[in-house]
């Protein structure tokens, strides 16, 4: 293979595409998250958290897991934000920081007192919550939200979620065409299907036509107020 100067030339401009179309999605979320943590801080005078999880991937949780410990772990509360999650496969491990209750405290000397999980190094919020949702959280953002509702964890405040929770794995037909085929069905832990059936919220708020455009998050606004009236 040539490695003159043209050839390298293609190459380079080929590594700078895909760093390009890699990072155009990754950016915009990363400043709409922080806009947003910084709206929920003004809007609750400072005293709760806001983490938003875009999906359920792994490294979605890991960025959980950063944004808890070094953003959220001195609030009161945190809001966490699951509006346009397109799902994945991560949402038991997300519940589990959130479901762990405080049990004592551990004080090692000359440092701060601290709750025993965090001391211990395991991963656990351990504050009062609110989940945001809409009709674009699907699939494991489906799960989620049952989830957190079935443990009680919170309450759920936004718009019902897409009701699209049935798992699907590539299937490759004689020709090479590839399709999608239905293989893992998802039921409550009743046993009501749930694809099809939206997971409902506690506290429906539907944002106006154009809010998006402008600063204002009426279904924010309504999440900061429900999680203070339940930590006053």
């Amino acid at each position: 293979m040539s490695t003159g100067p043209w050839h390298r030339s293609r190459i380079w401009a080929l590594i700078a595409l895909l760093g390009v179309a890699l990072a155009l999605p990754v950016a915009p979320a990363a400043a709409a998250s922080k806009e947003r943590r910084a709206y929920v801080a003004k809007a609750s005078n400072n005293r709760l958290g806001y983490v938003h999880m875009p999906d359920m991937s792994a490294a979605s949780l890991a960025q959980l897991y950063v944004d808890l410990d070094a953003d959220n772990i001195g609030k009161d509360g945190v809001v966490i934000d699951i509006r346009n999650n397109n799902g994945g496969f991560v949402n038991a491990y997300a519940l589990d920081v959130l479901a762990r209750q405080h049990y004592l405290n551990m004080t090692l000397r000359g440092m701060p007192t601290m709750p025993a999980r965090s001391a211990l190094g395991q991963r656990s919020l351990e504050k009062p919550t609110v989940l945001v949702t809409n009709q674009h959280s699907l699939s494991d953002a489906e799960d989620f939200t049952e989830g957190y509702r079935a443990m009680k964890l919170g309450k759920v405040v936004g718009e019902p979620t897409a009701g699209w929770i049935i798992y699907t794995w590539n299937t490759r037909l004689m020709d090479g065409t590839v399709l999608r085929l239905p293989r893992s069905r998802i039921t409550d832990r009743n046993g009501a299907p749930m694809e099809m059936h939206p997971r409902p919220v506690d506290v429906e708020v539907k944002r106006p036509i154009g809010e998006s455009y402008g600063p204002k998050d009426s279904q924010l606004d309504k999440a900061v107020e429900v999680l203070l009236g339940s930590i006053r």
